[in-house]
């Protein structure tokens, strides 16, 4: 049984989703400005509601403790046409290091590669985060490549590296696992 479920994010999670996201850890890879404000939050949840994975642009969904409800992180999907997604995924500090993001990008891929029987799921991370590169490893993501200097963040030509994971390659891992979300 999970210990974690995807969720709609709600307003009552906009504080706690503010909190983690000023985090000098957490935002360090991202691409929100800081500092981020609770009416940053309670936007980005608006606009979220009635949203699912699969449609077009980002679809931002809350990682929460099962028992609980508490939000813990959120995992985004963005559809890119083709039967293709692109995946990011950010996680409180307190959540951290118990592979509960192991679960939810499980849940996430599951209903990925299952119910919208997507062909190519993919990450673009900065290389230097090591613990996003472990987690898609951990997942069955190959690295794909990485661009040099690719893009300008906070002011810094970052490198760009991709992940991907084939559908083929996610059935042979998971053959016995049932699509849900």
């Amino acid at each position: 049984m999970s210990r974690v479920v995807l969720r709609s994010l709600d307003l009552s999670d906009a504080p706690t989703l503010t909190a983690y996201r000023n985090h000098p850890e957490v935002a360090r890879y991202q691409s929100w400005t800081l500092p981020y404000s609770l009416k940053e939050a309670a936007a980005l949840i608006t606009d979220m509601q009635g949203r699912t994975p699969g449609q077009e642009g980002w679809t931002q969904l809350g990682l929460a403790d099962a028992g609980t409800g508490e939000l813990l992180g959120d995992l985004a999907v963005r559809g890119v046409g083709a039967r293709q997604a692109e995946i990011g995924f950010t996680l409180a500090p307190q959540a951290q290091g118990r592979g509960l993001a192991s679960e939810g990008l499980g849940l996430l891929l599951t209903h990925l590669f299952g119910t919208l029987a997507l062909h190519r799921v993919y990450a673009s991370i900065d290389p230097r985060n090591g613990r996003a590169a472990s987690l898609l490893c951990r997942a069955g993501f190959r690295h794909e490549g990485t661009t040099l200097e690719s893009y300008l963040h906070r002011g810094e030509w970052t490198d760009d590296a991709t992940y991907g994971l084939l559908a083929r390659e996610w059935r042979a891992r998971h053959a016995q696992e049932k699509p849900t979300l």
